[in-house]
């Protein structure tokens, strides 16, 4: 049975957990020295003492693969992936979303195949992403915004799976993602239910509640000018004569139903 133990250097070395401590790199060389180790073809006798040391500086690439692989740095890579194509998909021609989520989504790809992921947390993370598009579609007074935000933070803490290892997506990352994330959504929704309920500003449409002033009188039909155009027009408020102002208060194909407007 495996017990986890905390214990210093020197008393790892007491206990026999270590075999040296060393302070240094020449130290350690020193140290080992003389040393046998088995390997596959044989005890080694190690002839460190005195070797040159050479150090092999980190490249560019390496640093690069070694910041997005960190769970952290693919977590947000995989979310801004996501986001990305979304937005192209939702508007597209748009392309720079696109481009920038296509290749987000490609290195969080690239670096979960060097981390422990857990495909139930992917999985909750994708429907809670499916759930935040669905609230477009779906009139649910915020339920499925609720869960998709549940979704993708239960999906969040699930994604990295390392039992033995206090590895993982950090709380510092997931709620402000998870908060833009929503955020975000929300915005567009909110954006999408002010949009359709905002009366018509062109066509037909438009142009009730517009005020014109009337060109040939009213007795109930005649012509009004609006919006630079001459249209036909019918009065609801019977003969209205020539240079009084109307309102529109509806549209019939393409005659405008009107009535006058009250002085002052």
């Amino acid at each position: 049975m495996r017990q986890s133990v905390s214990a210093t250097e020197r008393e790892a070395l007491k206990l026999g957990i270590i075999d040296l401590v060393a302070d240094s790199v020449p130290d350690l060389l020193a140290k080992i020295d003389g040393r046998h180790v088995k390997t596959s073809g044989g005890s080694v006798t190690l002839q460190t003492k005195g070797a040159v040391v050479k150090p092999i500086d980190v490249g560019w690439r390496d640093r690069f693969l070694n910041l997005i692989t960190d769970p952290n740095v693919a977590y947000v890579l995989m979310m801004l992936g996501m986001l990305g194509l979304f937005f192209e998909l939702a508007n597209p021609g748009v392309i720079l979303p696109g481009i920038i989520g296509g290749i987000s989504l490609i290195l969080a790809f690239f670096a979960f195949q060097n981390l422990p992921i857990n495909y139930a947390g992917l999985l909750l993370i994708l429907f809670g992403i499916v759930l935040l598009i669905a609230e477009f579609k779906v009139v649910s007074h915020g339920v499925l915004t609720i869960g998709g935000v549940i979704a993708i933070v239960l999906g969040s803490l699930m994604l990295i799976d390392t039992p033995e290892m206090p590895v993982g997506v950090s709380w510092t990352v997931i709620l402000p993602v998870v908060g833009a994330t929503a955020g975000v959504f929300v915005f567009a929704i909110s954006a999408g239910i002010k949009a359709q309920m905002r009366r018509p500003a062109t066509g037909s449409e438009g142009l009730v509640g517009e005020v014109g002033v009337v060109r040939t009188p009213l007795d109930p039909e005649g012509q009004v000018f609006v919006r630079g155009e001459i249209w036909r027009a019918v009065s609801d408020a019977g003969r209205i004569a020539e240079g009084e102002r109307v309102r529109i208060v509806g549209v019939d194909s393409l005659t405008l139903r009107v009535t006058r407007v009250a002085a002052g």
